[in-house]
């Protein structure tokens, strides 16, 4: 999406977004609300920019950006951080919005030294079937992060009561029960929008493209993670994943989500331009 934008002004973006990093940070380690508040405000610079960017972009080539992996990262970030701000506004959970915004650095980082290969015959390929069924999936995604997120903050947080060595920097965590119940949450609506984007998918690849495999490996990929998804809310549901374990298969199955992510889109011959 540099194509579309400034590097220089992308760059500085970067910086400032890592300046609200450090921010959160110091104010995570010396409890500085003036910090957290620059922090937050700096974040919210870098969302309208981002948004700015997108927005360009879509006047420009008179398409969302979605259609490779390299967009596909920048709009994955953009959610990242889009969530972020909604959680800093309406949940108040301060940890939680710092690892948020630790993973849409690393992905806007990412998007910075990503090859730029959309595919020039994909874009004749384009319709509103297939934009929604790649925009569905992403915000998926974006869900299954959310899901990770509080995973590893169960995590964190069952550690430090266990020690019971709870100091003021954890007093802004929220509680097991809230933490299971975001978990939850956000795993289920990820595998709701998985759901929908690979029937679209599905219908759109049936009527558009001959011979198309169901072993493609993103395919295969993706069924498995709404399977895999599915199969760890029923356990919990049945009180067979309880606890630490609930929250460390959530961490696994947003790792093998990477994987399918990356890997998937360089082993597909189907997903070839995205």
């Amino acid at each position: 999406m540099v194509h579309v934008m400034t590097a220089g002004l992308y760059e500085l973006m970067i910086i400032v977004y890592a300046v609200s990093i450090i921010l959160y940070v110091v104010d995570y380690l010396y409890k500085v609300p003036k910090a957290k508040r620059r922090a937050f405000w700096l974040v919210s610079l870098v969302w309208v920019a981002q948004t700015l960017f997108l927005v360009n972009f879509v006047f420009e080539t008179k398409r969302f950006p979605i259609l490779s992996l390299y967009e596909g990262i920048f709009f994955y970030a953009w959610l990242l951080i889009t969530i972020s701000i909604a959680l800093h506004c309406f949940a108040r959970a301060d940890l939680p919005v710092f690892f948020v915004n630790i993973l849409a650095f690393i992905f806007t980082t990412i998007h910075t030294f990503a090859p730029n290969n959309t595919n020039v015959v994909a874009t004749t390929m384009v319709s509103e079937m297939l934009l929604i069924h790649i925009g569905f999936g992403i915000l998926a995604y974006a869900a299954f992060s959310l899901s990770f997120v509080f995973a590893i903050l169960y995590i964190l947080l069952y550690r430090v009561l266990k020690k019971k060595k709870f100091s003021k920097q954890w007093t802004r965590l929220p509680s097991l029960d809230a933490t299971t119940r975001w978990i939850h949450f956000s795993a289920l609506v990820g595998i709701c929008l998985l759901v929908v984007s690979l029937i679209l998918g599905s219908e759109w690849a049936l009527l558009t493209i001959d011979d198309v495999s169901i072993l493609d490996f993103k395919i295969v990929g993706s069924f498995i993670l709404v399977l895999l998804y599915s199969i760890i809310l029923y356990a919990s549901r049945l009180g067979r994943l309880i606890g630490t374990q609930y929250a460390w298969v959530h961490v696994y199955a947003y790792l093998f989500l990477i994987i399918n992510f990356f890997l998937g889109n360089s082993l597909s011959n189907f997903h070839v331009w995205y």
